[in-house]
C-alpha cells in the first residue's frame, strides 16, 4: 500500500519523467557508441582488404598472372584460420587457380565490389562455419579469353564477437542505469514526500487547535526550506491576529461590561425613581454619552481589524503627508486652545507617500490626542519630514512619557498605564496607528521627549515607505504655532 501511495503522487511521477527522459538520452548514447564501434571495425576490416587487393593489383599489372599467382601462393600458405586473409583466383569459369580457398563460396552480394560467404574454418581440429566479407576485382589478361576473378577476404569471427561483446555490455549498461535510475528516482521522491509530509502533518496539528506548531527547517537553504519559512511566518502571524482576538475578547468582556452595566443601571434606577422630565433629560444624555464612547470603542476595534487585516491595501493611493497633518492640526487647534498648551506644526511640503488618506488621518489624530491629553503644560509638536526613503511623522509633547519597559505593552489593545486610567480613552489609540503603520509598511517606535528629566515627555516616530525623496527647499519651513496658551 505504500508503495502504491507513493506511486500515485505527483512527485513520483515528475521522477518517472525524467527517469523516461534520461533512460532516453543514454539508450540513444549506447546506441550511438554501438553502431560508431561496430562500423569503425568493419570499416578496418574493409580498408585492410581494399588495401590487400590494390596491392595485388598492382602486382598483377607490373609482373602479369606469374607473379600475381606467386604473390597470392605466398600468402596462402597452411590451415585456414580465423585471423588469416583468404584468397582464391579463378578463370572466367570461376575454376579455383590460386589461393587458400577451394572453391568460389556461395556468397551474397553486399555492396558492388564486395560479398559476403561462409567460410569452413578448423579451430583446434574442430571445423566451424563463420561469415566472412570480400572484395571482389575482374583482371583481363592478353590471349586469355574472358576475365579472371580475385577475390580477398576476411573472417568476420571476431569483429562479430565484438559487435556481440559491445551489445551485451551496452545492455547490461542500460539495464544497470535503469535500476540506478528507479532507486534514485524512488529515492528523491521519498526525500521529496518526508519534506511534504512534514508540511502536512504540523497543518493537520494546527487544524486541530495547536497554533504553535511550526514546519521543521532543514537548515539546507532549499525551496522546501523557503517555503518552511514563509509558512512559519504565516503561521507566527496567524497566532499573533489569533492571540489578538482573544485579547480583544477579554477586553471586550472586561472594559465594555463595566460601562454596558453602568449604563443599563442608571436607566433602571431612572424607571423605579419618579417621573420626572428633567431627571429624564439628564439620564439620556448621559446615556447618549455612554454609547458613543461604546460606539468610540466598536469603531476603533473595526479600523484596528480592517488596517491588520490589510483589506483597503488595493485601494491605497499617492497622498501628501503634509496636507493630511495639516488638516489634523487645525482640527487639533481648539483642543490645544481649551487646555492652555500650544500646538506646533513643522511640516515639510512635498512628503509623499501610497497610503489610506482616512486612516493616516485618524493615526496622526490619535497621536495628537494623546499627546494633548497627557501633556500638562507647554508645547506639542507635530512635525512631517522627509528621511531619506522615509516619511516620518512625530509627535511630541511634555507629559509624563512612557517607561521604556512599557513600551512595548502600550501597543496592545485596552493596555493602559496606572497613571492614565483616570483619563478618559479605551486604550486603543496607538493599537490603531500600529496597525496602520504595518499596513503601510512602516514601523512606530517611541522616545523621551526630553531624556533625563522628571517629565521626560513622549516622542512618537512613524515612519512609511515615501514615493520619491521629498525635495526639500532651500530654508525649512519655521514651525508655525496653531494653538497657543
Amino acid at each position: 500500500m505504500a508503495l502504491v501511495s507513493l506511486i500515485r503522487t505527483n512527485a513520483f511521477r515528475i521522477a518517472a519523467i525524467y527517469l523516461g527522459l534520461f533512460a532516453a538520452s543514454v539508450l540513444a548514447l549506447l546506441i550511438f557508441i554501438y553502431f560508431s564501434t561496430a562500423d569503425f571495425i568493419e570499416r578496418q576490416t574493409e580498408d585492410t582488404l581494399d588495401s590487400e587487393v590494390s596491392t595485388l593489383r598492382e602486382q598483377f599489372e607490373e609482373g602479369g598472372l606469374a607473379t600475381l599467382r606467386h604473390a597470392i601462393a605466398e600468402r596462402s600458405v597452411g590451415p585456414l584460420r580465423t585471423d588469416e586473409t583468404l584468397y582464391i583466383l579463378t578463370d572466367s569459369a570461376l575454376h579455383p587457380l590460386e589461393g587458400n580457398l577451394s572453391h568460389w563460396p556461395d556468397s551474397q552480394p553486399v555492396r558492388p565490389g564486395w560479398i559476403s560467404f561462409p567460410v569452413n574454418v578448423t579451430i583446434k581440429g574442430v571445423s566451424e562455419i563463420h561469415q566472412a566479407r570480400g572484395a571482389v576485382i575482374d583482371l583481363t589478361v592478353q590471349d586469355v579469353p574472358g576475365h579472371l576473378h580475385l577475390m580477398v577476404g576476411r573472417d568476420l569471427k571476431d569483429a562479430i564477437l565484438f559487435r556481440s561483446n559491445i551489445l551485451q555490455t551496452l545492455a547490461w549498461a542500460s539495464l544497470l542505469t535503469l535500476a540506478l535510475g528507479v532507486i534514485g528516482g524512488l529515492f528523491m521522491t521519498r526525500n521529496m514526500l518526508r519534506r511534504v509530509d512534514a508540511v502536512n502533518r504540523t497543518s493537520e496539528r494546527i487544524i486541530h487547535g495547536d497554533l504553535t506548531q511550526r514546519v521543521p527547517v532543514s537548515g539546507g537553504g532549499d525551496e522546501f526550506d523557503q517555503l518552511a519559512t514563509n509558512l512559519n511566518a504565516m503561521l507566527d502571524q496567524i497566532e499573533r491576529l489569533m492571540a489578538g482576538m482573544r485579547q480583544v475578547t477579554d477586553n471586550i468582556a472586561h472594559d465594555l461590561r463595566t460601562p454596558l452595566a453602568r449604563l443599563r443601571a442608571r436607566l433602571e434606577v431612572t424607571l423605579l425613581e419618579k417621573p420626572d422630565a428633567t431627571r429624564y433629560g439628564e439620564v439620556l444624555r448621559q446615556t447618549i454619552v455612554e454609547a458613543d464612547t461604546l460606539l468610540g470603542t466598536f469603531n476603533a476595534l473595526l479600523s484596528i481589524a480592517e488596517a491588520e487585516a490589510g483589506g483597503r491595501r488595493e485601494t491605497l493611493v499617492v497622498v501628501n503627508l503634509e496636507e493630511i497633518a495639516r488638516s489634523v492640526a487645525e482640527l487639533y487647534e481648539p483642543v490645544a486652545d481649551e487646555k492652555g498648551l500650544t500646538l506646533i506644526a513643522a511640516l515639510d511640503p512635498g512628503v509623499r507617500v501610497r497610503g489610506d488618506r482616512h486612516l493616516l488621518s485618524q493615526a496622526i489624530a490619535n497621536l495628537l490626542d494623546n499627546a494633548l491629553k497627557y501633556a500638562p503644560e507647554g508645547n506639542v509638536t507635530l512635525t512631517v519630514r522627509a528621511d531619506g526613503a522615509q516619511a516620518r511623522i512625530e509627535v511630541a509633547d511634555s507629559g509624563p512619557g512612557v517607561p521604556e519597559d512599557r513600551r512595548e505593552l502600550v501597543f496592545d489593545r485596552f493596555f493602559r498605564l496606572e497613571g492614565s486610567r483616570s483619563t478618559p480613552g479605551n486604550g486603543l489609540g496607538l493599537s490603531l496607528v500600529r496597525a496602520v503603520a504595518r499596513m503601510h509598511g512602516g514601523s512606530i517606535r517611541l522616545e523621551d521627549n526630553y531624556p533625563g528629566k522628571v517629565n521626560p515627555g513622549l516622542k512618537v516616530i512613524l515612519s512609511l515607505p515615501a514615493i520619491e525623496p521629498a525635495t526639500v527647499p532651500p530654508t525649512s519651513p519655521h514651525p508655525v504655532a496653531l494653538g497657543a496658551s
